[in-house]
């Protein structure tokens, strides 16, 4: 197998995670320090740590989250911000986000210590749906709509085609989903200000066919079998 890969089953780090601590010097075999994250390794002969610490799998936990606003969607912040990581914290294993929302942005947050699982979900490669529910400045247009849909430009390149649909228009300010496969950084507030619509207010509701339904702001849910099931299949399909 693979390191990287064993490293992302074992819940240490998502592949390119993984990729970090091998140049950083964390990861040894048998002792010795590693600089190839591919090289091959036997999970069942070999000595494999990371920061001197034996590796070894541990049971797959799969949550998620409904973010608040106001939270780094990271395990630590060195200027000692408030970070998800206290939001899980009574969970006995070590989870991570798969993927980002801004600080500013709520909604769902997928976490697991499941590294492959991670891998296929926010590779861009895999398009991975995501829909968002925003309210912006002003009325908006069809016209404007029919630019998110067909894909707006931004500093750093043409959106992809997405899937969006007015939900309302209340006074001075319009709630409008949006549902794409990319990982811009704050990709739908560039969008929406790039068709003249700031957003006030921006929420993911649905990652990868899980749904946040009525969980509320902080607290957080294992899946369910079927949910993990659906996840694993998503994933297989992704690599074929």
């Amino acid at each position: 197998m693979r390191l990287h890969k064993y490293l992302a089953l074992c819940g240490v780090a998502s592949r390119r995670a993984a990729e970090t601590l091998v140049a950083e010097g964390r990861v040894t075999v048998n002792g010795y320090a590693v600089s190839n994250v591919r090289r091959g390794v036997d999970p069942e002969a070999d000595d494999i740590r990371v920061d001197g610490k034996r590796v070894e799998p541990e049971e797959k936990v799969y949550i998620v989250l409904n973010k608040p606003t106001g939270y780094l969607t990271t395990m630590s912040d060195p200027h000692d911000r408030r970070t998800v990581s206290e939001l899980v914290a009574e969970i006995p294993q070590r989870v991570f986000p798969v993927g980002r929302l801004d600080m500013d942005t709520h909604g769902l947050l997928l976490m697991t210590n499941d590294g492959e699982l991670t891998y296929h979900l926010t590779h861009p490669k895999f398009e991975i749906s995501k829909t968002y529910h925003a309210v912006v400045e002003g009325i908006v247009s069809e016209e404007a709509l029919d630019r998110l849909r067909s894909g707006v430009q931004l500093s750093d390149g043409v959106t992809s085609p997405a899937q969006v649909r007015l939900i309302s228009r209340r006074g001075s300010e319009s709630a409008i989903e949006i549902i794409i496969a990319e990982g811009k950084k704050r990709q739908v507030r560039r969008m929406c200000s790039a068709v003249g619509h700031e957003v006030v207010e921006l929420k993911r509701v649905a990652m990868a066919g899980l749904a946040l339904d009525d969980l509320p702001a902080g607290t957080w849910r294992y899946l369910s079998a079927e949910e993990i099931s659906r996840l694993r299949q998503l994933s297989t399909d992704a690599e074929q």
